[in-house]
């Protein structure tokens, strides 16, 4: 590595001519993003993976080993920026998910690990920030804040505490604390939340917020009291409007679930904000949507359709991104002294690079990478997290009831609501039969069940949800299961369900469809349950199968994955499953599931 005095002495000669640069990319447009200018028939020379002189004219700055590269008035880019994400919704590793995005002129991603946070805890943390290091892209990563999201309510397969925080602060590769979704535990001031938030100033970087609550009086002032600051969950003009005045950067985010830019955005275009406190992001982005539609190049679309103009969306996605997180002498424009992350662009508009240049490599051309990704090696204990203590049967399943045959009780249900993760508390009347509670097709009553995964004890805790619309016999489990990510199981069938249940168990985690006794779709997640390290279109195809077997078993719900995927995430109400029971989140109790 370069000493600053050796790079900067560099750029100083190669500015004067007094050097050759190594790359000099000659006569494009180049979007200023610093100044809002596009300024035509630009030079850019390049030395050490940085730039060095950005002007008219080049030709000083070129010697007989200079590469150059001929813009022919494409515009000039910054590389795009992801000021918030989650790689494991990719289901892919970092690699793979770099290798899907980086072609596309991603350059860099701030990642929060936390999914894999809950499996592993800090040593799975540092398994990415490891990774993310090995990148042709700049990965940074945020440590993540809540782990486990609600305890008490669930046995965490791991935690991270405020003396975890404060520890990995000081890692290389560590931009500020990831999301911090505890909000109730921000504005009351715990412990930890303040240890933590304490910790991330005191180490001089970023805090990430989280703060999904409508109301915007005195709860979310002592929210932002504790110096969070940005958010991405807003959803309406007033909370972009609100996170703004009160000093925060609004994170607009535009995923593969949460559409939220469209929903915001009249913030700046009708209210006149200043767009400079605006980022752009994705959030959670799966493996179909990486593959087949794009990352930050179909944000950058995305934007341009509802409205924004072009330099006020590329800025949302590379300085203003970049100055949030204190990187701006680095990265998030094109300026000397920066990274050469440069994309040559045809179209602003209709927005794919023709070249993708990364800390002043060519990665990518036309669309395909033209260069090696780093090869990467698992640790056993992450391929093997799925830990069941035995081999489960049918009458693991079983809802048993002390009701006589015949009669009539009332069970408290899980209520799946389509397209939203909110889900309702439905009490439905049903009967026993031989001590059990069986499954209702009819009725649209379905079991539920989590499978405890990280300490091998046997447990299975079963409980009834109802709006799957499933009409035929099968059995589906996924050790996504946010955010604890025990094995969450459903189905008509307890036969079926637990084919599905040790099927995972053999495969080491994943999704997988079981119908009549038969696999019918399977995607493999060896990585801590969460992620495969195939590439992001061939997980994406495994992925389908999964929803075609939903299809298969009758659901018609458009996600129901990640529907299934969320009925174990007890911090959003109303009725959620955790390996200890059934949780009422609007009081944040434990109930029955038959009364």
């Amino acid at each position: 590595m370069k000493t600053s005095l050796t790079l900067t002495k560099k750029l100083v000669d190669v500015a004067m001519g007094r050097i050759p640069a190594d790359l000099v990319i000659r006569n494009g447009v180049w979007v200023s993003v610093q100044s809002g200018e596009f300024i035509p028939e630009t030079d850019i020379a390049v030395v050490d993976g940085h730039i060095a002189y950005v002007g008219e004219d080049a030709s000083h700055c070129i010697g007989d080993e200079t590469k150059i590269i001929k813009a022919d008035g494409k515009y000039l880019v910054p590389g795009l920026l992801d000021g918030h994400m989650h790689v494991e919704s990719g289901m892919v590793t970092v690699t793979e998910f770099v290798r899907a995005v980086a072609k596309r002129g991603t350059t860099g991603m701030f990642i929060d690990p936390h999914e894999i946070a809950n499996v592993f805890g800090l040593k799975g943390v540092k398994l990415m920030v490891d990774e993310a290091a090995e990148q042709p892209i700049h990965v940074w990563v945020q440590i993540p804040s809540c782990v486990p999201s609600a305890p008490g309510f669930e046995t965490p397969g791991s935690e991270i505490t405020p003396e975890d925080v404060a520890e990995a602060m000081q890692w290389d590769g560590i931009i500020g604390l990831g999301e911090v979704m505890d909000f109730p535990g921000v504005f009351n001031a715990s412990d930890k939340m303040m240890s933590e938030i304490a910790a991330t100033r005191d180490a001089g970087k970023v805090i990430g917020g989280h703060y999904p609550n409508l109301d915007l009086g005195k709860d979310f002032h002592g929210y932002v009291a504790a110096g969070i600051e940005d958010d991405h969950e807003g959803t309406r003009p007033e909370d972009a409007i609100a996170r703004v005045r009160q000093g925060m950067k609004a994170m607009l985010r535009y995923g593969s679930g949460w559409l939220d830019v469209a929903t915001q955005v009249d913030a700046i275009l009708k209210h006149k904000l200043d767009s400079r406190r605006f980022l752009l992001c994705t959030d959670d982005s799966h493996a179909g949507t990486i593959s087949n539609d794009g990352h930050m190049d179909r944000v950058l679309r995305h934007a341009l359709d509802v409205g924004l103009p072009p330099m006020i969306a590329l800025q949302m996605m590379t300085i203003n991104t970049a100055e949030h997180f204190g990187l701006s002498r680095e990265m998030g424009m094109i300026a000397p002294g920066r990274w050469a992350d440069i994309l040559l662009v045809e179209d602003l508009k209709d927005f794919h690079p023709s070249m993708v240049i990364a800390k002043g490599q060519v990665i990518a051309e036309n669309g395909e990478l033209v260069i090696e990704m780093p090869q990467v090696a698992y640790p056993d204990w992450a391929r093997k997290s799925v830990h069941l203590g035995k081999e489960l049967g049918a009458q693991d399943f079983v809802l048993e009831t002390e009701a006589s045959s015949g009669t009539s009780v009332t069970a408290n249900v899980i209520g799946v609501i389509e397209n939203q993760a909110p889900t309702k508390h439905l009490k439905i009347e049903t009967q026993s039969e031989d001590g059990q509670i069986h499954v209702d097709i009819e009725k649209d009553i379905a079991k539920l069940a989590i499978v405890e995964r990280h300490k091998g004890t046997g447990a299975v805790n079963v409980a009834l949800v109802s709006g799957f619309g499933f009409t035929e016999k099968c059995g589906i489990a996924s050790t996504v299961a946010h955010d604890s990510h025990h094995m969450i199981v459903t189905g008509t069938s307890e036969e079926d369900m637990a084919i599905a249940a040790n099927k995972l168990a053999e495969v080491g985690g994943g999704q997988v469809v079981v119908k009549d006794g038969e696999v019918i779709g399977m995607v493999e997640l060896e990585i801590a349950g969460l992620m495969s390290t195939e590439k992001a279109s061939v997980v994406a195809e495994k992925a389908n199968t999964i929803l075609d077997g939903f299809k298969a078993c009758g659901s018609t719900l458009n996600n129901p994955n990640m529907q299934l995927s969320l009925l174990g995430l007890v911090v959003i109400p109303e009725l959620r499953i955790s390996d200890l029971g059934l949780v009422d989140v609007t009081k944040f109790k434990f109930v029955p599931v038959i009364e």
